[in-house]
């Protein structure tokens, strides 16, 4: 069974009455998961005009093709220019997230070497969370060969709720590992 139709059947129930709510629409969701890689310096090498590498492994942990984010103004100091490719960014929601949450905690997690929860800290007060991969090679849909130019990942997920507690424990139910 998928995490999606778990929640809407059954968790979504228990949150409502660990909670006291008197609505089920009043229970936190996940409302999206943002997942970006910025590929600002790799802009200003010489030589380097071709993503095709980073898009395409992007597409193959999300599912879905990622959106080139160019700069909007100019920056000396980086040596940045209006109209230069920055980042990469995918947004998943509905099932496609809560399908990237169930890999995220059934299999990436447990890849993090010495990994004994995630931080508590990370919540940014308004109900959302994020988390840091510094290299992509602990998704298991990539293979070691497709990945020529290590990079980071950023995984923002964003949920329903304005309360830390309560995503907490959204993500707690779906899941997530806390230490």
């Amino acid at each position: 069974m998928n995490l999606y139709k778990d929640f809407k059947e059954k968790k979504i129930y228990d949150l409502k009455n660990k909670f006291g709510l008197s609505n089920i629409f009043e229970v936190p969701r996940v409302d999206k998961i943002v997942i970006s890689m910025g590929i600002g310096s790799l802009a200003t090498r010489k030589g380097v005009k071709d993503f095709s590498d980073l898009i395409s492994n992007m597409e193959v942990i999300s599912g879905q093709k990622p959106t080139v984010i160019k700069s909007k103004k100019s920056v000396s100091n980086f040596k940045l220019r209006d109209g230069m490719p920055v980042m990469l960014k995918v947004t998943l929601r509905r099932e496609k997230a809560y399908d990237f949450l169930d890999r995220l905690s059934k299999l990436i997690l447990p890849r993090v070497r010495d990994f004994e929860g995630l931080s508590s800290k990370k919540f940014d007060g308004n109900g959302n969370y994020n988390i840091g991969f510094q290299n992509q090679s602990v998704f298991p849909e990539l293979f070691p060969e497709d990945i020529k130019t290590p990079h980071g990942l950023q995984v923002n997920i964003v949920t329903t709720t304005t309360d830390d507690d309560k995503a907490k424990e959204l993500l707690k139910t779906l899941g997530i590992i806390f230490n």
